[in-house]
């Protein structure tokens, strides 16, 4: 369910987690991701991995952003959305991102206690 897994060439752990879900949900290198959203930085006047940077990257590039039903008090989990779902899928926390594909979730820590409010899929 949970990979950990770290693009940063650097293996850089925090700052970067729009660019490394990005990266592993596109089978695409770190910096070719980064130089990209670089790109859609400086022609929207904003930082790379600002959500609307990021939003407008991922549309560009086929994928459609969809809200996650709200269904608390028991809120679904990352954990919750990956054993329920198949697929390639980039989840929104508000404050967090991380690839998921065919029910594992890549990222630098476990982060599937976490709330995803959103995801983005391709098609």
């Amino acid at each position: 369910m949970y990979e950990f897994l770290n693009v940063n060439p650097n293996n850089n752990l925090t700052g970067d987690c729009v660019i490394r879900a990005l990266a592993v949900a596109q089978d695409k290198s770190w910096d070719d991701v980064y130089l990209s959203l670089v790109s859609y930085g400086y022609d929207m006047k904003d930082m790379p991995s600002s959500n609307n940077v990021w939003s407008y990257y991922l549309h560009n590039n086929g994928y459609k952003r969809n809200n996650i039903p709200d269904i608390c008090p028991s809120c679904l989990t990352i954990k919750d959305f990956v054993t329920n779902t198949s697929g390639n899928y980039i989840l929104g926390t508000g404050t967090h991102v991380v690839a998921v594909k065919d029910h594992i979730y890549f990222d630098t820590w476990d982060s599937g206690n976490e709330i995803p409010i959103y995801y983005w899929k391709k098609g």
